[in-house]
């Protein structure tokens, strides 16, 4: 069957020489480099971006200080900035298939996922922080006079932290974009946004609807580039007020050590191990389709992957063999087919490592019951694979594998320390999710279990209006939710002898 034909405004735009958004003007690097952008499905070039370095890191911090210290933007009516993100919404729906299907090319994650998540939620983001800029408030405080017969008057204020660097990954590219950008533009910062290398498209498409919606020039600058370059030069940049990042552990260590120059505030969202836990009373028609797509949405590349299976003894053969036969059944597939489940990785890269987890697995001690190699076809396609009888020592349990694999381990108790002593082994904290109909054991447990979200009876439930982030090694701070704003406020008091 073949694919759908894509919209003549794809057709244009990846046509299109792509450049950068500095200060309102379309720019290419100042050293002319290119990188190329793979279609992951077919391992074909769809394009070139600019390949930014620290010279172009340079001139969008100063587009964005300028802006900040002398531009309309952070003294703008908060009514008006309100007005200019609900337009960004707009926009973002009226250009949904160009997007999507963009999306899709660029990073492979299947039309089923991207025409449900990719343009919606960002829009929906939008309008979420386009509610915001009206209602930050700051305190009136009753203090203690200092001496007998003086009054004071003390109160504080939420002002924007300043320039900030947005850093975004690849797996979820136009969600993670209108995430960052979101708060950002509500509490009046000024931005410089890297996106991944791998899929800087999309944020492309936003950086031209950002103008179209009239956002002053120089408030939202986009340099595409490698992290090791111009990531990098964002991160250390001395006239930087702010770094928010999204991607890998080791990257937000990297990450911190270059922030330490001014000591710029740092908000990281980084990986997970989550636990998904089962007990022997649990739904099983919900529990078992909920463990495989977990484990398996967007390829597992996705921070929440439900990649520990906890599950009672009683059960475990039953679930284990479920969830096999959902990777078995999982149709996999360029992202464009409507029938696709299962899309590629994101590169060679990410290929070469998810296989090296692959192999592991087996020689380790791990059972392999579905999957477990690499699709014989152009792109860069897995089988989703369940592994059984793995433990802690495994380094397919122990660390983020980033692809669609999750790892069975049999428990046998009802002690409740014990089950969160297991799923607390680990160096993350993201997410985790409890199977029962006990809800009293289910809120217990999850009191136990050291994770920024919990769910119950569901997994990964992230929402706009909730605070969303980790525990642990899995990050700082927490975005989505009223908390997200904090990441880009500093709070002034204000003392008056009266």
């Amino acid at each position: 069957m073949p694919l759908p034909a894509l919209s003549p405004d794809t057709t244009d735009f990846l046509a299109e020489k792509h450049l950068m958004l500095i200060d309102g003007k379309w720019v290419p690097a100042a050293s002319g480099k290119t990188i190329d952008i793979v279609n992951p499905a077919t391992e074909e070039v769809i394009g070139t971006v600019p390949a930014g370095d620290a010279a172009d890191i340079d001139k969008a911090v100063a587009a964005a200080r300028k802006a900040f210290d002398t531009g309309p933007w952070p003294k703008m009516p908060p009514s008006e900035r309100a007005r200019l993100l609900w337009k960004l919404a707009d926009l973002l729906e009226q250009n949904a298939q160009q997007i999507t299907e963009v999306e899709i090319l660029d990073n492979g994650m299947p039309l089923n996922h991207a025409g449900r998540m990719a343009v919606p939620l960002a829009a929906n983001m939008c309008r979420y922080y386009a509610g915001w800029p009206t209602k930050i408030l700051g305190d009136t405080i009753p203090v203690d006079p200092p001496m007998p017969g003086v009054e004071v008057l003390t109160y504080t204020r939420k002002e924007p932290v300043g320039v900030v660097g947005q850093i975004t990954p690849w797996n979820y590219p136009l969600g993670m974009v209108a995430m960052k950008l979101g708060p950002a533009l509500a509490t009046g910062c000024t931005v410089v946004l890297k996106p991944a290398e791998q899929a800087p498209l999309t944020a492309l498409i936003v950086a031209e609807l950002v103008q179209e919606a009239g956002i002053p020039d120089g408030v939202v600058n986009v340099v595409t580039g490698y992290g090791e370059t111009a990531g990098a030069a964002l991160t250390a940049h001395p006239d930087v007020d702010k770094v928010a990042f999204t991607g890998s552990t080791d990257v937000g260590r990297i990450i911190l050590r270059a922030a330490a120059g001014n000591l710029k505030k740092v908000s990281l969202e980084l990986g997970g191990k989550s636990p998904f836990i089962i007990f022997p009373d649990a739904d099983l028609e919900r529990a078992i389709p909920g463990a495989a797509f977990s484990a398996f949405f967007l390829q597992g590349q996705n921070c929440m992957c439900g990649s520990r299976l906890f599950v009672h003894k009683q059960i475990f053969d039953k679930v284990v063999e479920g969830v096999a036969g959902f990777a078995k059944m999982m149709k996999i597939g360029p992202g464009l087919d409507p029938e696709t489940n299962i899309g590629p990785l994101i590169s060679s890269e990410q290929l070469s490592r998810v296989s090296g987890f692959l192999a592991a697995g087996p020689k380790e001690g791990a059972t392999l019951v579905a999957g477990g190699k690499r699709v014989d076809r152009k792109g860069y396609f897995v089988e989703p694979t369940v592994f059984a009888n793995t433990n802690r020592e495994m380094k397919v349990v122990r660390e983020e594998i980033f692809g669609p694999v999750t790892c069975a381990q049999m428990f046998d108790t009802d002690d409740l320390d014990a089950v969160a002593k297991l799923a607390n082994d680990t160096a993350f904290g993201l997410v985790g999710s409890i199977w029962t109909k006990n809800l009293a054991i289910a809120h217990k447990l999850a009191a136990r279990i050291k994770a920024g979200t919990m769910g119950i009876n569901t997994h990964g439930m992230a929402d706009i209006n909730a605070p969303f982030g980790g525990y642990k090694q899995s990050g700082w701070g927490r975005e989505f939710g009223k908390e997200s704003l904090d990441l880009y406020l500093e709070t002034k008091t204000v003392v008056q002898h009266m």
